[in-house]
C-alpha cells in the first residue's frame, strides 16, 4: 500500500504573491478580486513556482492546499493562476489572530492524521515554532518561511523536491 503523499499547505501573500516574486526576471503581475474584501488585489508571481505548484499536485506527489486567509476566494485565485482546484485547509474568510490560529489547527491535524507535512508560510512558521519546530526535528514536516518581499524562491522547491524523495 502507497502511504499518501504528504500535504503541502500553501500560504499566499509574502509565499507566491511578493513584491519581487520573480527568480530571473520580473515577477508576473495579475490583478484578482476579493470577494471577501471587496478589494481588487495585484498579485505577483513566479511562473515557474505555480508550474511545479500545479505539477506536484496533479501527479500526486503532493496534496497542495491552500492555508491562506485567500482561502475563501481560493477559487478566483486558481483561475487566474491557471491551477487546478486545490483543497482548502479552511473556507472561512478569517483575518488576524484567527487566521493565524485556524492555519496552525490545520498543520496540527495533518501532522495528527500521521501525514508528512510542508508549510509555507512568511508568517505564521515563525509565531508558532515553539509549536512546529519538533515536527520538522524527526523528519514529520518541512516549513519554510520565505521573506515576504521575495517569496518562495528556487532553492526552496528544491528543498521541497528533496523532502518529496526522502522516506517517511
Amino acid at each position: 500500500m502507497t502511504p499518501d503523499p504528504p500535504v503541502w499547505l500553501l500560504d499566499v501573500d509574502g509565499v507566491l504573491n511578493a513584491y519581487r516574486a520573480g527568480w530571473y526576471s520580473a515577477p508576473r503581475v495579475i490583478q484578482v478580486y476579493s470577494t471577501a474584501d471587496a478589494y481588487d488585489y495585484r498579485i505577483r508571481y513566479e511562473p515557474r513556482l505555480i508550474a511545479a505548484i500545479g505539477r506536484l499536485h496533479v501527479t500526486g506527489r503532493a496534496e497542495v492546499t491552500w492555508c491562506s486567509t485567500w482561502c475563501s476566494d481560493a477559487a478566483a485565485l486558481e483561475q487566474a493562476l491557471g491551477l487546478p482546484e486545490l483543497p482548502r485547509a479552511f473556507t472561512e474568510p478569517f483575518t488576524g489572530p484567527d487566521a493565524s490560529r485556524a492555519k496552525l489547527a490545520a498543520a496540527q491535524r495533518v501532522i495528527a492524521a500521521g501525514r508528512r507535512l510542508i508549510w509555507t508560510d512568511d508568517v505564521e512558521i515563525d509565531v508558532h515554532a515553539d509549536v512546529c519546530t519538533p515536527w520538522a526535528a524527526t523528519g514529520g514536516a518541512l516549513l519554510i518561511s520565505p521573506d515576504a518581499g521575495r517569496g518562495l524562491r528556487a532553492r526552496d522547491l528544491r528543498r521541497i523536491e528533496r523532502f518529496l524523495h526522502q522516506q517517511p
